[in-house]
């Protein structure tokens, strides 16, 4: 089998670039939302949206760009979601509204879904040796762990001398140089026969599925089991399952849904959107408790949180050569229960334990490593060459949803436990969320405020804990008959093993 050369290592540092953008952009904003809220002055729910809508839109459309990447060439759809994110990076940096960074947002969304499951497919394309794919599949993993890492570093640095919008240009240069490097590094690839015609209905649904579950979760999250929460949830549920009765009626679906009929395609990916919903919630309020309950400044929280972020990066980039001796099912659940370990020591934390808060980090970060490593390759060499673009896709949008109904499920779980928590007799508006409380000025509201934040963080801690540790199981229940990458001669029995 021909291995890859200098070129290929090359034009994988070009997809490795967007990658780190895109997970940094989705990131980068947490530390940035004590700024938005004085300078826009977002209500509550736009506020949520800054933060979701760009992980919503990522999600609802990567099923439909992996495809159309299939279809019409991987390259072709990278260079457009890179033109369409930079502009729109630009556009979110210098909005003057709250609505018009939303509507920003929502388009770097779009320009995400293209790069993505182009970035991941492109790569299994590129590099045929299972173990240089393995490499470059971990070094993919890696680049988001320090997309996700960076983005309160960068976000701090910028901060600290510039005003929020900052943070967002970042995303110009970076796509300019995909645009100027791929087209001379990475080959372009469409499937053999792949030119079928993309079904608008499908992509609509697709969408109308994922919008009113997110949600109707949140909303349930927040009031309980209001008419609005259940009649949204409803409808996404009933979307869904007309969205999947049409891809097994067309003949070239927008997605194949007889693949997670395959043991070991849908494994990976509840696996992965397990740890990525864990991951996702604590994570926003765990930068919340820097800045607002520490009270560090965004340079100072994103230094708390370099140390974790190195070891995450440095874990997924060697966690391929452990998976060549030891089943991938036993080193992701190590990961993930060692990640369990970190979210248990968050839920002992209170107001005054900023050493025990970045402990549990440094435990859990890296936890998640193997799982972020490991489960694309499983879930694209489950699927047939000619849809890697579309198995990318998926692969994305398990985690990146994830990621998103992290925030929002956790996240209004903690919301819903501070307003709780806060006393009697408190101002309507300090209810809202932390930064309103901290506003309203007083010192003996802040302290109440700050202990009712902090009882939020620990029940979504331990909220997270139960999630990796379902996904532990989950791993050595669906996945322990993938062999070892040493073993790649057993694969395909293995393979053949898992599909039932």
């Amino acid at each position: 089998m021909n291995r890859a050369g200098a070129r290929e290592w090359l034009g994988l540092s070009v997809l490795l670039l967007p990658t780190v953008l895109l997970f940094l952009a989705m990131t980068v904003l947490f530390l940035a939302t004590p700024q938005i809220a004085p300078d826009l002055r977002p209500s509550g729910a736009q506020l949520l949206w800054i933060n979701d809508i760009y992980g919503f839109m990522m999600a609802g459309l990567l099923v439909a760009m992996g495809t159309v990447g299939d279809r019409i060439g991987r390259r072709k759809v990278l260079l457009f979601g890179a033109a369409a994110f930079g502009v729109a990076s630009a556009v979110a940096a210098f909005a003057p509204t709250a609505e018009l960074l939303v509507a920003a947002r929502a388009v770097m969304g779009v320009g995400a879904a293209a790069v993505m499951p182009s970035t991941l497919s492109l790569i299994s394309n590129m590099f045929h040796d299972a173990r240089q794919r393995a490499t470059a599949i971990g070094l993919w993993a890696a680049s988001i762990s320090a997309g996700v890492a960076l983005g309160p570093l960068v976000g701090g640095v910028l901060l600290e001398s510039f005003w929020w919008g900052a943070a967002l240009l970042a995303g110009v240069p970076v796509m300019a140089l995909v645009l100027v490097g791929a087209p001379l590094l990475v080959p372009e690839y469409k499937a053999p026969g792949g030119t079928g015609r993309l079904d608008a209905l499908s992509v609509v649904l697709s969408m109308a599925t994922l919008l009113p579950l997110v949600y109707g979760i949140k909303e349930l999250a927040k009031a309980g089991p209001t008419a609005a929460a259940l009649l949204t949830i409803a409808a996404g549920l009933v979307l869904g399952t007309a969205f999947v009765r049409r891809q097994l009626r067309l003949e070239t679906p927008l997605l194949d849904v007889r693949l997670f009929t395959n043991r070991l395609f849908s494994g990976a990916l509840a696996v992965f959107m397990l740890a990525a919903v864990a991951l996702g919630g604590v994570y926003l309020l765990f930068t919340q408790y820097l800045q607002l309950v520490a009270e560090l400044s965004p340079l100072e929280s994103g230094l708390w949180i370099l140390p974790a972020a190195l070891a995450l990066v440095a874990v997924s980039t060697y966690t391929p050569a452990i998976a060549r001796r030891i089943r991938p099912a036993y080193v992701i659940a190590a990961g993930l229960l060692v990640e369990a370990v970190g979210y248990i020591m968050l839920t002992q934390v209170g107001v005054d334990g900023l050493p025990l808060l970045v402990a549990g980090f440094f435990v859990l970060y890296p936890g998640i490593a193997p799982t972020m490593a490991l489960t694309p390759g499983l879930v694209i060499g489950a699927a047939p060459p000619e849809k890697a673009g579309a198995a990318s896709a998926v692969t994305t949008t398990a985690s990146d949803l994830g990621t998103s109904l992290g925030v929002a499920l956790l996240g209004s779980v903690g919301t819903a436990v501070y307003a709780a928590l806060l006393p009697a007799g408190v101002p309507a508006q300090a209810a809202e969320n932390l930064t309103t409380a901290l506003s309203l000025g007083g010192a003996d509201l802040a302290a109440q405020a700050r202990d009712a934040f902090t009882g939020g963080l620990n029940v979504a801690a331990g909220v997270a804990a139960g999630l990796v540790i379902i996904g532990a199981l989950l791993s050595i229940g669906l996945l322990r008959r993938v062999p070892p990458t040493e073993a790649a001669p057993a694969a395909a029995e293995d393979k053949e093993l898992v599909s039932h």
